[in-house]
This record gives structure tokens, C-alpha cells and sequence, in this order.
């Protein structure tokens, strides 16, 4: 099955005692339901996912699936350092009515490949989810090859991959190989090259605030309207520049902050935003919201 379309990685609202907020999450899940993703990808990087605990972890899962199970895809990423960890996770995400899970390679101590994909199969025989392989060598340091993640989709367990990288000749070569599988952009700056290159869509981070202009873009790129949806993107792009030049997730949360949402702010050892890096970002970024 194809997840075509626009899925949010969501954001996480913390209150002013570093706790996550439930009751703002569930604000910023009707907030992005209301204006049209297909579906929310929780527990990712965007979520400061290895900055949570544990039960903080459970915690995400279970408030965004009791307020949006059966609204629309729900996929969580279960991606930890260790195997039994990410089986946990991967068991409590069924159990709540996930649609699928996603995880990141493990990383830090050099896993070999035979070791990464003992992790991922170990994940996939433990539950009856389908996986989407979280593809992000910049941050996660693990190059998986084409070859490589090609032996995985093989399997029909392995749905997809959720392609968080520049290299658009591998996701066109993914698409060739196998285009029956999901392929979803990462990066939100290069949405529309995503799409030119075969990606049925995209996860991203800056959807939480606009989801509603990749919506756009990808009707536009669907109706072949390419030039529209370029300019569209250069206007994302603008946004997306002046989140890079104050710190993408504190800019993200300042931004929801300044519409209603309560999302506090990014969790040590990031750095609060300072006044005036807000200030200019919030006058850039308004007037094209």
C-alpha cells in the first residue's frame, strides 16, 4: 500500500517544567488534521526523540493515537539504539492501532550490516506492522547502500523508506527497482525534487506550522503544474531559510507559539531561542503564512 501524500513528523510541546504536554499535542494534531495531512509520523527526530525517556516515548504514542486513530495514517518511529527497546515500542504502537512503524538505523558504535539487519528483521518478526526504513545518513552516520535497502524491500514487511537525504538518484533508482513501495521525501527545502525523482510524498517537520502549502505543492506537481509548485516551494524555501539561521526546531516551536499552540521550547542541550533571533524570525516568516 502506498502512503502517498503529506504526513507530519510531529513536533513536541513541552510545559514550562521540561514535561511533555499532552494538551497542547492534541492542539497541534486537530490543528494539522484540520488543515489536510494524510497522516502524522510520531516519535521522530522532530519530536527530540532521543531526548525523551522511554515512557515519555509511550506517552507521544498514546495521546496521538487515542485523539487521531482512524482519522488518518498514524506511523511510529520506533528507532532505537538498542533491538529490545525498539521491539518494545514497535509491540506498544500495534497495540494502540499504528498503521506502521518506521525506525533509524541503529547508530553510534558502527553497527556492521549484518548487525543492522538483524535489528530491523528482529523488529519486523515481532510485530504484524508493516516498516518503513528511516533512511537519514547525514544525522545518523549509517550509509546504508541502494543494494542494501533494496534487500529489504524485497520483503513485502518492508513498505517503504522514508528518504531524509539529497541523494535523489538513489530514491529515483528505489522507485525504479520497486515502485510499488513508499517512498517519502525528508528534507521539506526539496519537496518538489523529491517528487520530480518518483516520491509519493513526504514526512516533514515544517508541515506541523504549514502543512497546508506541500498539500498545494504536490496537487500542483500531480496537475502538472511544475511551475506554480516551484514557486510555491520558493516561497517554503524562504521559510525554511530563516528556520536554518536561528535553529530549525526552536524556530518551529517559536513559530506555533506565536499561533496558539503552546509548545514551549526545544529540550537541553539545544539552546532557548534569544529574543531578538525570534523577533526576526517571526516578522520574516508571518507575512508568508
Amino acid at each position: 500500500m502506498l502512503y502517498k501524500g503529506v504526513y507530519t513528523a510531529l513536533l513536541t510541546p513541552f510545559d514550562e517544567n521540561d514535561n511533555v504536554n499532552t494538551q497542547e499535542l492534541v492542539k497541534l494534531v486537530e490543528f494539522n488534521l484540520k488543515k489536510g495531512v494524510d497522516g502524522f509520523y510520531v516519535d521522530g527526530s522532530t519530536a527530540e526523540a532521543f531526548l525523551l525517556s522511554f515512557e515519555e516515548r509511550k506517552l507521544i504514542l498514546k495521546t496521538v493515537a487515542d485523539v487521531a486513530k482512524g482519522r488518518c495514517k498514524l506511523i511510529a518511529h520506533i528507532g532505537c539504539v538498542s533491538t529490545k527497546q525498539a521491539v518494545e515500542l514497535a509491540k506498544y504502537a500495534e497495540n494502540l492501532g499504528y498503521d506502521a512503524v518506521s525506525s533509524v538505523a541503529p547508530f553510534y558504535y558502527k553497527f556492521s550490516f549484518d548487525e543492522i539487519k538483524n535489528y530491523y528483521f528482529t523488529i519486523v518478526d515481532s510485530v504484524n506492522l508493516p516498516m518503513i526504513i528511516y533512511n537519514i545518513p547525514t544525522y545518523s552516520g549509517v550509509n546504508m547502500s541502494v543494494e542494501q535497502i533494496g534487500g529489504f524491500l524485497k520483503d513485502e514487511r518492508f513498505i517503504g523508506v522514508k528518504h531524509t537525504s539529497t541523494d535523489y538518484f538513489a530514491l529515483r533508482r528505489f522507485k525504479t527497482a520497486f515502485p510499488d513501495k513508499t517512498l517519502c521525501n525528508g528534507f521539506d527545502e526539496t519537496f518538489l525534487a523529491g517528487l520530480s525523482m518518483g516520491a509519493d510524498g513526504a514526512i516533514g517537520s515544517t508541515f506541523n506550522f504549514m502543512a497546508e502549502k506541500f498539500i498545494k505543492i504536490q496537487e500542483l506537481f500531480d496537475n502538472n503544474d511544475v511551475h506554480a509548485a516551484a514557486k510555491l516551494q520558493e516561497e517554503v524555501d524562504i521559510i525554511i531559510a530563516a528556520l536554518c539561521e536561528c535553529g530549525v526546531m526552536q524556530g518551529e516551536k517559536a513559530i506555533l507559539n506565536h499561533m496558539g499552540i503552546n509548545m514551549g521550547t526545544t529540550r537541553a542541550p539545544f539552546l532557548p531561542l534569544s529574543k531578538e533571533a525570534e523577533e526576526k524570525l517571526i516578522k520574516t516568516v508571518m507575512p508568508l503564512l
